[in-house]
């Protein structure tokens, strides 16, 4: 009998800069926010990036963490190029995730006329800048790694999809019938002297601890978390955001930033018990036989990988893909540019009566048309979207990134059919203008989700099928 501990064994490499956006920048990421600029910081914005390549030196894949909500897409390509230079490879190898914290501010094209908006460019500029930095720091501190992974679950995240029976309608908000996902996937990395190098966190929850009453930059809850677990530990802790489109934290949507911190450290105590019960890299928990004693007892111990074990665990496979997904019907530029000057128009007439409920109301709606509008600049004219992902088989482990922001039915799903892999998904790799994707059932019903996705049913499950067709091939 043996219980074996999901291992890759790679080079790997980490680079950290620090990306917090100057005091003073556009901000204003919820429409029900009254402010525009960002007011101070409560804890500093980061990007990891992360260099990943064979054992036998192969090609360099690159995969980088940033502390913001996400880019347009061109912006978001833009950082891809340029890591991709840095690194002299092709960009298909490189995935650039987002923590998707709603209070890093908000840095899309057409920010750049609104308060703040002008400090946008520059720190697009700087922004590359130092994700190039990072990128070398990463590579240049590459060496053989072992990574160890491991499962808990946290009960900070909840679904957020919550039913208001006495307005009737559905609110995105903490949901207590609901059945989250709580997996805490941890990857451990240690060194070839089986140093602690760094701490890989994949979980998923929307950074949404703080909302529209907060004027400060924040990474949210998982600013505490890296604290905490690099406090404990000694090494870089790099945070991987799960698909969770259905989840937010449980006490969520304040403006105190002590609530982050301690949505946070509630996150940080869960991974830190899940490295407490790992056992030393590279071996497996096996069966001794039986002991007498008192009692006739069962022995384990941890036992060093055998050869073929060894082998097997520097798999290191995959590639970048795309499947077709339907657009929804009917998304014209008229519709929503009347919308936002109606509603615009409505806000400014409730700001001239007094009314400051009713003028914050108006300009959340005026905001949700001016998303529309920047959403269709990068969106086709034909039936059909293609939605890129990546699926790399590393060793034991199953590494996926995905674009726009899918519900965490994609992750349960596929652990399910794939029960001795871990996967490692992270969702906002690219298409953040496609927002949500909902599973068939929870269209119609009037969620939030729905109305700002450009996808239509069956958008989640292709996607699905799509992802486990790629590790099903990488299963060979």
């Amino acid at each position: 009998m043996r219980g074996e501990a999901p291992t890759s064994r790679l080079r790997l490499g980490l680079g950290r800069v620090e990306i917090t956006p100057p005091v003073g920048i556009y901000h204003r990421m919820w429409g029900a926010a009254r402010h525009d600029r960002a007011a101070g910081v409560h804890r500093p914005l980061v990007a990891d990036v992360l260099a990943l390549a064979p054992l036998d030196r192969g090609p360099i894949h690159l995969r980088a963490h940033l502390d913001l909500v996400g880019l347009a897409q061109a912006d978001h390509q833009n950082l891809r190029e340029a890591l991709a230079a840095s690194a002299g490879i092709p960009a298909a190898q490189v995935v650039v995730a987002f923590s998707h914290t709603h209070s890093a501010g908000f840095f899309l094209p057409d920010r750049v006329a609104l308060p703040g908006g002008e400090l946008i460019p520059p720190y697009l500029l700087q922004l590359r800048q130092r994700l190039q930095e990072a990128c070398l720091q990463a590579i240049y501190s590459m060496r053989a790694c072992t990574i160890t992974y491991a499962s808990g679950a946290c009960a900070m995240a909840a679904n957020r999809d919550c039913w208001d029976a006495v307005s009737g309608q559905f609110v995105c908000g903490f949901n207590p019938e609901g059945e989250p996902d709580l997996t805490t996937l941890v990857a451990r990395v240690s060194g070839p002297e089986n140093e602690a190098v760094a701490t890989l966190v994949n979980y998923a929850c929307h950074p949404t601890s703080l909302a529209w009453e907060t004027q400060l930059i924040s990474p949210d809850y998982p600013g505490a978390m890296r604290e905490t677990v690099e406090g404990a530990t000694g090494a870089p802790c790099v945070f991987a955001l799960g698909a969770c489109g259905d989840q937010g934290p449980r006490d969520g949507f304040v403006g105190d930033p002590a609530v982050a911190d301690r949505n946070g450290r509630q996150l940080a105590h869960a991974v830190l018990a899940v490295l407490e019960g790992m056992g030393p890299p590279a071996t497996d928990f096996a069966y001794q036989g039986p002991v007498v004693s008192g009692a006739t007892l069962g022995a384990w111990v941890h036992h060093p990988f055998g050869n073929e074990r060894l082998e097997a665990t520097t798999r290191f496979t995959g590639g970048t893909h795309s499947v077709d997904l339907p657009l929804k019907p009917g998304l014209d530029a008229p519709t929503f540019s009347a919308q936002l000057a109606e509603w615009t128009s409505r806000q400014q007439e409730a700001e001239a009566r007094g009314d400051q409920l009713a003028a914050r109301d108006c300009r959340a709606r005026a905001e949700r048309a001016r998303r529309w509008l920047a959403r269709l600049t990068d969106l086709p004219a034909g039936p059909t979207y293609g939605l890129r992902f990546s699926v790399h088989r590393l060793g034991d482990a199953v590494w996926i990134g995905c674009g726009a922001e899918p519900y965490s039915l994609v992750q349960t799903e596929l652990r399910r059919r794939f029960p001795h892999r871990p996967i490692l998904l992270s969702p906002l790799c690219s298409d953040l203008q496609v927002a949500y994707l909902l599973p068939r059932d929870r269209y119609g019903k009037g969620l939030y989700q729905e109305e700002p996705s450009s996808l239509g049913p069956g958008c989640l499950e292709q996607l699905i099928e799509a992802i486990a067709a790629q590790i099903a091939a990488l299963e060979v």
